[in-house]
């Protein structure tokens, strides 16, 4: 089907193997394995509180036993609906051990995303933070859900349903130890990662056991320049957040791997993390785009609190602007290398190997270890592109995900004689470095979560005022891109921006929410009725250009 060649593996030489060697086991076996290599050694720190390998583990076999009282088996689905804290990390890994899979809830979903993502699922168990608690309980009764387990960063949660539970007196009884689960890592599900979809659907991506080991060990290979000098119990940031698979790898999973340190930060502050850095000197930081951002902006000196001790800086979750790489560099004197990834793919792909000595500005990198990429025709996927020209980017590996969760017309679609479909745009230079030219058809990517037009349409077109409702991304210079909604209202209808905008809010995350609503007679439409939703977006690019550009 494609050529043989693969001009990047030339970046390897003398560095690293262009096959990563992977760890044949479990995700259980993958941390004992860590636990047994770092024990004594601190694996997380929140708010002052360090919590080493050993108790870590303690915790989790607790926690494990303690959920397999309650009902929890193989194959059974556990949501985690939490920010970075040692709970997460904890009920992450004693799930697993159960064999059961972990489903990923980003605490800022509001009811209806909640509900969606629990049915589909099936979870029956749900680990919460209590900031959410209220949410969980609102749609409860249209779920699968039994077990409800609330976590409380001071004191035990108050308010408590019969029959719900606080995550420290879950894992303080004494219950029988958890039985000895066989897994089997290439087949069985670890993670449902639950991502966007263009039909507006949001689908779950199987990450297999296999997958998310081998994408750790792919991301070490050439996320760093010295792995010895990531291998003291040296401190790293954790701010990105573990519910998104880019922290849950590269961060969270990373850590456990390299017996790092973590400083767990439930949210991103740019003054906390500027504080965090002075006082801990950590030595490994992972962000996205908007933190790089958040911290350029920052009236401080960064070198002042130590950002140029850091060693490795590493950006995903969304392009990079060149002009935030460049002033985060000249503040710190450190590089920031840009990396690729997506949900299907646990998710790195590509990555500037810092060992290079460079990071080729408005590049992803090239493929890591054991992973083959190449760019096709984006009619049939079956033509490879030549250097230099445009074109889908798919890819092959053993990180790529297992399929969609119950979505096989789906998955056939995307997963195709073992490449994954990406649906980006990319063009590969003669080096074998790839350049991503445009994002998922329609996909906006706001403060590094994919958002799609679809979902935020259909909750416009719950409000009785709503006729016709297009929303598309428009730039932005915190978040990269925000979210524009364009309305035909009903005929007599009263609706102001406010309320619109008000009601989108009671419906969708915060970062699909639109932030603007401009209202018109009519909308862009094809020779068959369709919107157009790309006529909009282009006439939004044309008007950001041209108040760009000097007067005269």
């Amino acid at each position: 089907m494609f050529r043989t060649e693969k001009p990047w593996v030339r970046v390897y030489e003398g560095q690293t193997s262009p096959e990563t060697e992977i760890y044949e086991g479990s995700l259980t076996d993958f941390f004992r394995s860590s636990v047994e290599e770092h024990r004594d050694k601190t694996a997380l720190t929140f708010y002052g509180t360090a919590f080493d390998f050993a108790r870590l583990e303690a915790l989790s076999e607790k926690m494990a036993a303690s959920l397999a009282a309650r009902g929890v088996k193989g194959g059974d689905r556990v949501a985690l609906m939490l920010p970075n804290c040692p709970q997460y990390v904890v009920s992450f890994f004693a799930t697993v051990r159960l064999g059961a899979i972990v489903t990923q809830l980003n605490p800022m979903y509001v009811e209806r995303e909640i509900e969606h993502v629990l049915e589909d699922s099936g979870a029956e168990t749900i680990v919460a933070y209590s900031g959410v608690y209220q949410r969980v309980k609102s749609v409860m009764g249209r779920t699968a859900l039994k077990n409800v387990i609330v976590v409380n960063f001071e004191g035990e949660p108050e308010g408590l349903e019969a029959g719900h539970e606080s995550f420290g007196e879950v894992v303080a009884e004494d219950a029988g130890p958890a039985p000895p689960v066989a897994v089997d890592p290439v087949e069985d599900v670890a993670v449902l990662q639950y991502t966007g979809g263009t039909t507006g659907v949001s689908k779950g991506a199987m990450l297999t056991h296999r997958n998310l080991v081998a994408n750790v060990q792919q991301a070490l290979d050439v996320f760093v320049d010295d792995a010895a000098a990531f291998s003291n119990n040296q401190k790293m940031v954790a701010v990105l957040p573990f519910f998104h698979i880019y922290g849950f790898t590269c961060v969270m999973l990373f850590g456990i791997r390299q017996g790092l340190n973590q400083l767990l930060l439930p949210r991103f502050d740019a003054g906390e993390v500027m504080q965090l850095v002075r006082d801990e000197g950590p030595i490994f930081f992972s962000g996205v785009p908007t933190m790089y951002t958040a911290l350029n902006s920052s009236e401080a000196d960064l070198k002042e609190y130590g950002f140029h001790r850091i060693r490795t800086f590493n950006s995903g979750g969304a392009p990079l602007p060149i002009n935030v790489k460049r002033a985060f560099e000249a503040q710190t004197g450190r590089p920031l290398f840009e990396g690729y990834g997506l949900s299907e793919a646990s998710p790195v792909t590509h990555f500037n190997p810092p060992f290079t000595g460079e990071a080729r500005e408005g590049s992803i990198g090239v493929p890591i270890p054991s992973t083959d990429a190449r760019i096709v025709d984006a009619e049939t996927g079956t033509r490879e592109m030549p250097v230099g020209e445009p074109g889908e980017l798919v890819i092959k590996g053993p990180q790529v995900m297992k399929g969609y969760w119950n979505m096989p017309e789906e998955t056939e679609e995307i997963l195709r004689d073992g490449w994954l479909h990406t649906g980006d745009v990319a063009r590969m230079d003669e080096d074998g470095y790839f350049y991503i030219v445009d994002r998922k058809k329609d996909m906006i990517s706001a403060s590094g979560y994919n958002v799609y037009p679809r979902e935020i349409e259909e909750v416009l077109y719950e409000h009785e005022g709503v006729f016709e409702a297009v929303a598309i991304g428009v730039e932005d210079e915190y978040r990269g891109e925000t979210v524009k909604a364009f309305v035909v209202k009903n005929p007599e209808s009263g609706a102001t921006e406010e309320e619109i905008l008000a009601f989108c809010k009671e419906r969708l995350a915060p970062f699909k929410t639109p932030k603007t609503v401009e209202f018109r007679d009519e909308l862009p439409k094809s020779t068959v009725g369709k919107l157009l939703r790309r006529v909009l977006a282009d006439e939004e690019r044309a008007k950001a250009g041209a108040a760009s550009k000097p007067p005269g």
